[in-house]
């Protein structure tokens, strides 16, 4: 049985990691089988959740997660036009190298209330003992990361002003139609489904929260998504 391994769930939603939710999410729209056990990044094998092991096989990052998946059982892209797949990828592009970044701003820097929230979640089942100081080092070493990566270096409104013209694309992108990319789900809806229930789905708040909740199309997306794929949850 393949075997997925990510965060706790938390927050009635399926993941409190973009990245885990948008694999789970590929899971069940291309119903493949599998179970899941509950880790911390600090045992996974390059540092980060998800990952897997299939067989033999142990697989880390969603998009080699993912290759895996359509090559072996089921691929959710194989319709798509050339013109479609490419617009597939830029998107996720978008979504997980830039609003995401926003996203991890919101949960590990924006307010100390936020990092309370985040830290109780991915760091709650941890002994007392050795929370704080595990939830220090890996809030020093993800405040680092935002800075390297460009978004840090900005003042939160600018941040939040970038993020905003991402969810703006989405929700243009998205229009009226059932998925992104017609009326059949493709990676494109797993990665979009992970990281805006993770955006205007949890209680982290900010401006970019807020703006996203004001997109009626994005929020009936999500609601809609997580009620067909996720009714274990409702």
């Amino acid at each position: 049985m393949l075997m997925l391994y990510q965060f706790a769930r938390t927050w009635g939603n399926p993941n409190l990691s973009h990245f885990c939710c948008k694999t789970e999410t590929y899971l069940r729209m291309a119903g493949i089988e599998y179970d899941i056990k509950t880790t911390l990044p600090l045992f996974a094998p390059k540092g980060k959740l998800p990952y897997i092991e299939d067989g033999d096989l142990k697989l880390a990052d969603s998009r080699f997660i993912i290759r895996h998946f359509k090559t072996r059982y089921k691929d959710l892209d194989q319709d798509l036009t050339s013109a479609e797949a490419a617009l597939s990828l830029a998107m996720q592009r978008l979504i997980e190298e830039h609003l995401f970044w926003v996203t991890m701003y919101s949960r590990w820097q924006y307010t100390d209330a936020n990092w309370q929230v985040n830290k109780k979640a991915i760091f709650g089942v941890l002994p007392p003992g050795i929370r704080d100081v595990v939830a220090s080092i890996y809030r020093y070493k993800i405040n680092q990361q935002i800075y390297g990566h460009g978004t840090g270096r900005h003042k939160p409104n600018e941040i939040f002003e970038l993020g905003m013209l991402d969810v703006d694309a989405l929700a243009a992108c998205l229009g009226e139609k059932r998925y992104f990319l017609g009326d059949q789900p493709t990676t494109l809806d797993a990665s979009a489904f992970g990281f805006l229930i993770n955006t205007l789905g949890c209680p982290i708040e900010s401006p970019l929260k807020e703006h996203a909740l004001s997109k009626d199309n994005l929020r009936n997306y999500v609601d809609r998504i997580k009620a067909e794929y996720y009714p274990d949850l409702q």
